[in-house]
């Protein structure tokens, strides 16, 4: 919740100049309580992990990359633990970073201080995925700082130490994608994310990997300097890496050949380029970071929407998938840069507000599974079948924008 001084005099000038299409106080509270509910309540399972997909259809939930996915519930619940203070959020994010921290691999000749966050979907539980570890850290780390229990963070930090000194490859900046979980072993030539290609190459099993900016937290936990050197080496070749669309067509989940750019992927990277600035105070990651959501203010639409495919050749936006998860993480970094001065994007996440607080199922919604979830739907075909599913991600992203969002309003107003 990085938002400059400058910004929020905009913002008031703007409140007395009667411009300002700010939602109530009460109506964000609403909505982040509702849904922190729904994510304590229904998201998280007995264990404390997150549940992931549901099957509209079907009613039924399976899992989805759930090292992340709790990670990612966790931030959320923190960030409106901290606006409401309410004791049961920080209750379920505690619970899940118990669940979490419990991946740790203790007695793994070659894996001892990783964790084991495998992919469990198209490539099974066979491959630990660095983007699985990386893109739930930033819970873990977040709840070791808000209840000062350090056993959170030391955990994340010494996965970060282990794909540090195992995975990453400065000199092509980059760190490799997977670690096979019963050898120990980094695959370095070929990955099952593209098992029908006959030749691969080092883009096929490696990528910045920046998402969640593990070693740029693992350095404020730590101290050591060679988590931030990694962390701005890896920014760095993010801008090398990076189109004029300000997007990483190369990297999957990525389809250059088809034009076709994932709803939070380029999101990730260039919240993780905002973290570079922090570090630097160098505004070359600021214009990398502004470039990337430029693109995605064009994808969204009128009425704040934005769909999972999304192309940068023109073509229109497939309007199967609705995803709430990048319409509230867009709205965080517009946000961010916006504090940085570039106000171009205050009316892209003023749109994208409005829309997270239309867009939730209703908390007497007739199944339980979805009552207060921000809609994030995903619809593909499996075995000739419909798969609709409401997905998580909408309401964890969407918790965390509601959060920064109020802060930016109304606890932090001039």
């Amino acid at each position: 919740m990085k938002i400059k001084a400058s910004l929020l005099c905009l913002c008031f000038f703007i409140s007395l100049s009667g411009k300002s299409q700010t939602p109530p106080a009460a109506d964000l509270l609403k909505a982040m309580k509702e849904s922190a509910n729904y994510a304590s309540a229904v998201l998280l399972d007995a264990d404390g992990k997150s549940r992931c997909d549901y099957n509209i259809i079907e009613g039924k939930w399976y899992p989805y990359e759930e090292p992340w996915h709790t990670g990612q519930l966790i931030l959320g619940l923190l960030d409106a633990y901290k606006v409401t203070g309410d004791s049961r959020m920080l209750a379920a994010a505690r619970k899940a970073g118990n669940w979490w921290i419990g991946l740790e691999i203790k007695d793994h000749p070659k894996l001892k201080g990783m964790v084991a966050a495998t992919h469990g979907d198209a490539i099974g539980n066979d491959q630990i995925v660095f983007a699985t570890i990386s893109d739930g850290t930033p819970g873990i780390f977040e709840l070791s700082k808000v209840t000062g229990d350090k056993k959170y963070a030391k955990v994340a930090s010494s996965a970060c130490r282990w794909m540090l000194n195992n995975m990453y490859y400065p000199e092509k900046g980059v760190c490799y994608d997977l670690v096979d979980l019963k050898t120990g072993e980094v695959l370095k030539e070929n990955s099952p994310f593209y098992k029908d290609k006959e030749n691969q190459t080092l883009e096929d099993v490696s990528r910045p990997n920046t998402e969640g900016s593990p070693f740029k937290d693992a350095y404020e936990f730590t101290g050591d300097k060679k988590f931030k050197e990694a962390h701005i080496l890896l920014c760095n070749s993010l801008i090398e890496k990076q189109n004029e669309d300000g997007i990483w067509m190369r990297y999957m989940p990525n389809h250059i050949e088809e034009s076709s750019f994932h709803p939070r992927f380029n999101l990730w990277y260039a919240e993780s380029l905002l973290e570079a600035y922090e570090l630097t105070k160098d505004r070359k990651y600021l214009e990398a970071a502004a470039k990337t959501a430029r693109t995605y203010a064009k994808a969204q639409k009128k009425d704040g929407t934005i769909f999972y495919e999304n192309y940068t050749d023109g073509k229109p936006s497939d309007k199967g998938s609705v995803c709430g998860s990048a319409v509230a993480f867009a709205g965080i970094v517009w946000m961010r840069l916006a504090g940085y001065g570039y106000s171009e994007f205050i009316p892209s996440y003023e749109k994208s507000i409005h829309w997270i607080l239309k867009n939730r199922y209703a908390a007497d919604h007739p199944d339980p599974n979805m009552r207060g979830a921000v809609i994030n739907t995903r619809m593909r075909s499996k075995n000739g079948q419909i798969w609709l599913t409401q997905r998580d991600v909408g309401t964890s992203f969407g918790l965390r924008f509601l959060a920064a969002y109020y802060e930016l309003k109304y606890k932090k107003q001039i």
